[in-house]
């Protein structure tokens, strides 16, 4: 009887002994998984950090760009074009802006965007009936900017730095008017 005993337990031994070996075909198998995961995780990871490093930069406040003299502003609203540095992305340009500046009665300078709030198309000064026309749809603003026609908003403003004569702008606003 303790040979039928010892016997079982063998069979059970080497039962459990050859659970725990590891076949050829596991082992490259699991080896190759790993190598094919190791290298797609060296290629995949540089790839994202490209694409997603642009967007973890923080974000700086665009610096004032001096575009006039404050001598040369009057009620009637002039064109100015300036360009300032811009950074997207990987790509450094100058793109040329436009703003329509003015100085009111108190000597207050304001500076408008000359995108109607419409289409997107660019406004013109029409001094003949003092306000702002979008050429592409009929939209008409007031002198400040506030939409009379059309657009369902007012002119954006840049918003305005004055120092030593100079008028400086930075970035687009909202404009402070309300609408209609």
């Amino acid at each position: 009887m303790s040979d039928g005993i010892a016997k079982g337990h063998d069979q059970h031994t080497e039962q459990s002994n050859h659970k725990k070996e590891m076949s050829r075909r596991q082992f490259l198998t699991y080896t190759l998984g790993a190598t094919g995961g190791f290298l797609a995780a060296g290629i995949t990871i540089p790839m994202i950090r490209f694409a997603v490093d642009p967007l973890l930069e923080k974000g700086e406040a665009t610096d004032f760009v001096k575009v006039t003299e404050v001598s040369k502003l009057t009620t009637t609203p002039i064109e100015i074009r300036f360009q300032v540095n811009q950074v997207d992305g990987w790509v450094e340009s100058n793109p040329e802006l436009i703003a329509w500046l003015r100085k009111d009665e108190a000597g207050n300078v304001t500076a408008l965007s000359p995108v109607c709030k419409h289409l997107g198309c660019t406004v013109n000064f029409v001094s003949t009936d003092n306000k702002y026309e979008c050429p592409c749809h009929g939209a008409q603003y007031t002198n400040e900017g506030k939409n009379l026609k059309v657009a369902p908003l007012p002119l954006d403003e840049y918003s305005v730095k004055v120092d030593n004569g100079s008028v400086y702008l930075g970035q687009i606003i909202p404009n402070h008017l309300t609408s209609k």
